[in-house]
């Protein structure tokens, strides 16, 4: 399986675009994935860089329902005539960033007609499947970190009912990729198992100058550890997050840039 890097907040070169998101395409047993178009069109010029024709993309997937992951959704959708974008049945509803900034995608293309609204556990074919684990219990709790949605007029902390995860079974290994894990990375970890996750853990909040975020950080490594799975993270990790987290998982974690190309 190969995973290529088409959009993330930092770039293994200038001539790639990087920005505030994350785009993969990953192309496990003859199939062409899209999963998560970033916040603008650049993932598609990034691809044009690197040679890839978006239009052979057979199946688009889109995390959860934020400007940051489906902001590139409508140029997806221009430059790939056929393939059908999965997501959330929630991916819709208004998200925010503090009690005002509109952080959700564009109302305007939910009635485009290719896409497949989610609801539950969903096998696509080849040893695919998407997970929403909607109603699976937490192990740790769902930390709304200062975002917000809105339902019926109401405004409430987010519990990220609208992300969902890509399984990927291949050579005996579960290979789980995650959006943003808002709904914790030790509870995705506890629920789906994987033996190697991709994707962010959502930490760029934290302050390490805070004893507390400190110790939460230092009971993420150790309980990652203890899972047995290799990590590959990126974009909202935070960087400072990422060096602390490396320092104490060594080559058990990793991570991505705009431009890299990961074999599996």
């Amino acid at each position: 399986m190969r995973i290529i890097t088409l959009v993330e907040n930092t770039a293994l070169s200038p001539e790639m675009e990087a920005e505030h998101g994350l785009s993969l395409l990953i192309e496990p047993n003859g199939r062409r994935l899209l999963f998560d178009m970033g916040q603008s069109p650049a993932f598609a010029r990034n691809a044009g860089r690197l040679g890839i024709d978006l239009g052979t993309v057979d199946t688009a997937i889109l995390s959860h329902g934020h400007y940051d992951h489906g902001g590139g959704l409508a140029e997806f959708l221009r430059q790939n005539a056929a393939a059908p974008v999965y997501l959330s049945s929630f991916a819709f509803e208004p998200h925010f960033n503090g009690p005002e900034r509109n952080i959700g995608l564009c109302p305007s293309l939910r009635d485009c007609g290719r896409l497949r609204f989610v609801e539950a556990n969903t096998d696509l074919g080849g040893g695919l499947s998407l997970s929403p684990c909607i109603g699976a219990v937490p192990v740790v709790p769902v930390d709304p970190a200062g975002l917000f949605t809105r339902r019926e007029s109401s405004l409430l902390p987010e519990d990220f009912r609208h992300e969902q995860y890509l399984t990927a079974e291949a050579d005996g290994r579960r290979i789980v990729f995650s959006g943003c894990s808002h709904r914790g990375i030790l509870n995705i970890v506890h629920w789906l198992r994987p033996d190697v996750l991709i994707g962010g853990f959502h930490f760029k909040h934290l302050d390490l100058q805070k004893p507390e975020h400190r110790a939460a950080l230092e009971d993420t490594a150790r309980r990652l550890l203890d899972s047995g799975a290799v990590f590959y993270t990126c974009h909202c990790t935070g960087e400072a997050a990422y060096r602390f987290l490396k320092e104490r998982m060594g080559d058990r974690l990793h991570t991505l840039s705009t431009g890299s190309i990961l074999t599996l």
